[in-house]
């Protein structure tokens, strides 16, 4: 049985939800994100809970019952706050550059490379090394964070690459003659 699945969702000020048949449609400051529910799942709201039910008493619907809650939950927290990822380019001539839906980085490669930022992700670059993405969809988010990082992943012996700002790279002493 998922424990996820039984703990309430609380509604906050400001952001609406709406329940048609399997898809849920949440409304915030910061935009609208929307999901279709799995159809081992219901969901019954009361005032400002939101309560996630599988339909059998099953294992698998109370897998998909803990997963449904944590997405409906992730897009209430992303429509009200929005979620951001950080992150570092270690590296000699290592930078980026956020020109509106394009980020541009230099990773040691012959050439530049010009990421295309799908709808609904912004980037800032306060500084070269750092890159700030933003979004309202932690699912979207953390797939260009990851791509982003795909380009030149962080090496273990000098630590080079892209990574996240909270990542640690396991370093690997040099070989010795």
């Amino acid at each position: 049985m998922s424990r996820v699945a039984k703990n309430p969702i609380t509604l906050p000020k400001g952001v609406e939800l709406m329940i048609d048949g399997s898809t849920i449609n949440v409304k915030g400051s910061k935009g609208s994100l929307s999901i279709s529910l799995n159809r081992l799942v219901t969901v019954q709201m009361d005032q400002e809970q939101i309560q996630v039910r599988p339909l059998v008493e099953s294992s698998e619907g109370w897998m998909q019952a803990g997963t449904a809650r944590a997405n409906i939950n992730n897009m209430i927290v992303g429509v009200s706050q929005g979620f951001e990822r950080k992150l570092q380019l270690v590296g000699v001539g290592y930078k980026a550059q956020a020109k509106g839906r394009i980020l541009n980085l230099a990773l040691g490669f012959s050439h530049p490379i010009d990421h295309q930022l799908p709808e609904g992700v912004t980037a800032e670059t306060p500084t070269p090394t750092e890159i700030i993405l933003k979004s309202t969809n932690k699912h979207l988010l953390g797939q260009v964070a990851a791509n982003v990082r795909g380009y030149r992943p962080p090496e273990p012996y000098k630590g080079k690459g892209v990574k996240y700002a909270d990542e640690t790279v396991l370093r690997k002493e040099a070989k010795k003659k």
